[in-house]
């Protein structure tokens, strides 16, 4: 990287920060963009140089946050010898989870924000994200043995059915803390994989 793209980098590593601060403290319909460049220390033409609005700094934010997520679970996953694709996906589902659970702002912003055309286009074919999920979610399933339905269709009931179990368990034990939960979770999202297989 040369001078000019790592000053770009630090404007927009700042911008980023800044909003996922600001939007943590304030919500996204109450943060500005003129708070977001003011804070940041930048002008208000750089933020579109990197962001259409506010609505795309969040998505892009929240690929920035769970790639982060994904990397730490999946170099976990690499250091096992696990290979069935269903224990893969409850480990990193577990792992998930306890991260999740340990940041429970971070857990708070990307619950709240994720949706699957955001998991799909900032995360899934983006190349914008940290880390390459497209290629990832790919090869995994060409490799599986057995060969699923509709593998795009199984990760959005996988990602939903986690999103939407764990978000009130972790923050408020309800119905109960989400470690109680865990088995239930696993067992269903195994019987949903199954129910896909060919």
């Amino acid at each position: 990287m040369g001078k000019i793209d790592i000053n770009k980098k630090q404007k927009q590593d700042a911008l980023l920060n800044t909003a996922f601060d600001l939007f943590i403290r304030q919500g996204i319909n109450k943060t500005t963009i003129a708070e977001i460049v003011e804070q940041a220390g930048v002008a208000k033409g750089t933020f579109y140089l990197y962001f259409k609005d506010k609505y795309d700094i969040r998505n892009k934010l929240i690929a920035k946050k769970a790639s982060q997520i994904f990397r730490i679970a999946d170099d976990a996953l690499h250091q096992t010898d696990i290979t069935p694709l269903e224990d893969r996906i409850i480990f990193l589902i577990d792992n998930i989870i306890d991260q999740l659970n340990a940041d429970k702002t971070l857990l708070n912003f990307i619950s709240k924000n994720l949706s699957w055309g955001i998991f799909k286009n900032e995360l899934l074919y983006s190349t914008a994200s940290d880390i390459d999920f497209y290629n990832i979610y790919s090869s995994v399933f060409e490799q599986s043995e057995p060969k699923y339905k509709n593998p795009e269709v199984l990760i959005f009931m996988i990602v939903e059915l986690v999103n939407a179990t764990c978000f009130s368990c972790i923050l408020y034990e309800d119905p109960i803390p989400v470690n109680d939960l865990k088995p239930y979770l696993f067992d269903s999202v195994r019987q949903i994989m199954k129910s896909q297989e060919l």
